[in-house]
């Protein structure tokens, strides 16, 4: 096992510690990737404050780039030297969910804590999310990571490893957008910025963006939105029927985990329309809606996970938009930090504030 620096968390809810730890090298059907970049995604944030429970001491982090420097047998054709996204949807490809389609929830356990990482003196260090990317280099599946051409700055392509895909694919995937349907995002962070750039895409007629912040409308409007309604006012829904011409919404993308926003989400749909259940409130959140009225008007809300993206096949697609300058991905980042400023980087964007706050391992 080689040592490596990582951003551990050895208490829920507590600083990072940046600390040596060690990894192994890549089994069957596994690649290393030395990082260059891996950026901060609330959900680390949530499992590192105990939200969603799990095992400690702990590296997060699932949002990342950088170059395969060790590959094992059956690796998938990659190569020593190639560019590469990684993610962390460890997918086995033949479970009767990656078979379907569905590689986002795949059946078949993966244990994290039995995973390639352990502390500086061999104890168990979960690899959280099976891809504990807050580190110097990570041990992934193959099927977790898809090339990259060789110009793509990495911070840039470390978006594509999670928000990007989760909100370009709700939008395309989960809600099934088709031109000249009407959508209403709730939430224009950085999985909602995305969202409202996938609606474009798709066609939208229309999109309203929802938020607590007028300086976030403002900014959704840059990727997409064309129209804004704050979210502190006493029925917003109304404001958003008013948008859209008087009618509810074909599609509402909640891309926050705030219970307020899933209690309120039926409300902006039209006649047919679906909610798009994204953002991820903490476990044992309860929400609350009128059952009766979503089966008079045969509405519906449905979950997406990761943008129910099968990322050989999405990730490559968003490359090229984003080439030829139809998905914005540069103006998403909003920071760039050292890893040992990740805690100073955390903070940054617990504010709400960020877009995306990015850590490059090479930065000092």
């Amino acid at each position: 096992m080689q040592t490596i620096k990582a951003a551990v968390c050895r208490a829920f809810d507590e600083p990072l510690v940046i600390e040596d730890v060690l990894l192994a090298p890549p089994g069957a059907g596994e690649v290393e990737v030395t990082l260059e970049a891996v950026a901060i995604c609330h959900s680390d944030i949530t499992f590192a404050s105990g939200a969603w429970g799990g095992h400690l001491p702990a590296v997060y982090g699932h949002e990342a780039a950088g170059v395969i420097t060790a590959i094992g047998d059956d690796a998938g054709g990659f190569k020593v030297g190639d560019p590469v996204v990684v993610t962390l949807i460890r997918a086995c490809g033949s479970c009767p969910s990656c078979a379907g389609g569905r590689p986002t929830i795949c059946e078949t356990p993966y244990d994290t804590v039995k995973g390639p990482l352990r502390t500086a003196n061999g104890g168990p260090l979960d690899q959280a999310m099976a891809c504990g990317a807050f580190a110097e280099k990570v041990v992934v599946s193959h099927r977790q990571i898809v090339n990259l051409p060789a110009e793509m700055p990495k911070d840039v392509a470390s978006l594509l490893s999670c928000g990007v895909i989760t909100g370009v694919g709700a939008a395309v995937n989960a809600a099934k957008l088709r031109p000249g349907q009407d959508v209403v995002v709730i939430g224009a962070g950085g999985v909602g910025l995305n969202a409202i750039q996938g609606a474009r895409i798709a066609g939208a007629r229309r999109i309203v963006a929802v938020d607590m912040n007028e300086e976030k409308l403002e900014i959704a409007k840059e990727f997409g939105a064309t129209h804004g309604v704050l979210a502190s006012l006493k029925e917003p829904w109304k404001a958003a029927f008013k948008a859209l011409g008087g009618r509810g919404a074909d599609a509402v993308l909640i891309t926050v985990g705030a219970i307020p926003a899933y209690d309120q989400a039926p409300r902006y749909l039209g006649r047919g329309g679906r909610a798009i259940m994204i953002g991820m409130p903490h476990s044992g959140d309860m929400s609350s809606y009128e059952p009766v009225v979503l089966a008079a008007l045969g509405q519906g809300m449905v979950g997406s996970k990761m943008g129910d993206v099968v990322i050989q096949r999405d990730i490559p697609w968003m490359i090229d938009l984003y080439e030829q300058g139809r998905l914005k991905l540069d103006e998403l980042i909003s920071g760039r930090w050292s890893l040992d400023q990740i805690n100073e980087a955390i903070e940054d964007t617990k504010t709400g504030s960020a877009k995306r706050n990015v850590i490059l391992f090479d930065k000092r």
